[in-house]
This record gives C-alpha cells, structure tokens and sequence, in this order.
C-alpha cells in the first residue's frame, strides 16, 4: 500500500501538549522528509542513518528516539494508517452501521479520493516511493510488522475475548478484511505502475472489485 503525505500542524492549531508536543513533531515531520527524500534520490541502501540524521540536523540517538529502526524512517507513514480500519469500524458501531459497510464506504471514499493507502494514486512521487518500497526486501519485511499490527487493532475492534483478548472468530475476520484491503490496493498500483493505467481509467475497475471483494466477506467464498 502507498503512504499518504503527513503535513505538520501549523504553529496556530491548538496542538495536544502544547509547544513541546509541536517540536516534537516537526522534528519528526524534519527527519522523515529529510530521510525519503534521500531514499528516493539513492536508494534506501546507498543511505546510512548518519547521512538522514545530518540532512535533518539532529543526532543519531535523537534520530532513534523517533525512529528505532532505519526501516522505519521509510515505513512510518503507514503508522497512521495501522489502526485506521479498527478507528472505520468503531465510528461506524456508533452511527449504527456494520463493520463491513462501515469498512467498505470508507475504501470506496478513498478511491474516489485517490487516496494512496488504496493503490489508486498515479502521483509521481507516491509511484516513486512504491518502487523504492517493493524492490526493497528488508522494506517489504519490515512492512508486516504494521500490518500485523493493523490486524491486531480490527481484531480488538471487531469483538472481545474478555482479559485473553479477541476471539479466534475476530481475529480470522480482521485477517481476512485486511487481506482484502490489501490485495484490493496492490492490485490497483500494478494496474497503475505495471499496465501504465491511470487512476481515473482505473476507478471504475477499482470501484467493482472493491464492491465484489465486500460481498465476498459478507456472504462467504462459494465452495
């Protein structure tokens, strides 16, 4: 799946915890554009740790208190979105709505905001950041510790298990929703990247897959 931008709060937001929360996050925002803008240049194994702690002018142990790992330097923007189906799933059991329809409404706005977390997004930038991420093996390994994480996040969601934590009939949902999420979103960038589509001659495949893969979950695959 494809990041989506981060954009620091502005110096007028009112900002949790007050100015030292607001440096802390533009040291973060500092040292994340320092370090993808270095990876996409050179490549995420031609970079050390010191050349992005220099670019953002902070030290190496400053650099690994935000980012314990130099995987992460490149994979932090998909944080935001590890708890994002469990956030989609607990608004939509507040206005009344199932998980699924909550889940699949919320895929559907993002595709027809070409949001890069679905895949359908031909930005330069988000295709160049793509290549880097999935040509890279320790990348692409670091990667299912957050989806792991995701999945954990819907599962807890999705239903309880008491003290144990959530049942194996939750946590086999949020596995399959996530696989769903992201077969649905790596299909729509090798549309894009591979078959050289744009994301609007995309949307409407993207849309019917999407719909088709949702129907699947609620009723089952047919034997």
């Amino acid at each position: 799946m494809a990041p989506v931008s981060e954009t620091p709060p502005s110096p007028a937001s009112p900002v949790p915890g007050g100015l030292r929360e607001l440096k802390k996050r533009r040291t973060y925002a500092a040292i994340s554009e320092a370090a993808i803008r270095l990876f996409l240049e050179r490549g995420f194994d031609a970079v050390s740790v010191a050349e992005v702690a220099a670019a953002a002018e902070v030290s190496k142990p400053t650099l690994f208190r935000y980012f314990p790992a130099k995987e992460d330097l490149a994979l932090h923007r998909f944080a935001d979105h590890e708890d994002e189906p469990a956030r989609v799933v607990r608004a939509g059991r507040e206005q009344g709505s199932g998980p699924l329809d909550a889940l699949e409404r919320h895929f559907l706005r993002g595709l027809a905001e070409r949001d890069p977390i679905t895949g359908l997004c031909d930005d330069p930038e988000v295709l160049a950041y793509q290549r880097m991420l999935y040509g890279t093996e320790s990348l692409v390994a670091r990667l299912h510790t957050y989806t792991r994480r995701s999945d954990a996040a819907l599962a807890a969601a999705l239903g309880s298990g008491g003290d144990e934590g959530p049942d194996v009939r939750a946590r086999l949902a949020a596995g399959q929703v996530g696989v769903v999420l992201r077969t649905l979103a790596e299909e729509n960038w090798r549309r894009i990247e591979h078959a050289g589509e744009s994301a609007d001659a995309v949307h409407p495949g993207a849309v019917r897959a999407a719909e088709f893969a949702f129907g699947q979950l609620r009723d089952g695959i047919a034997q």
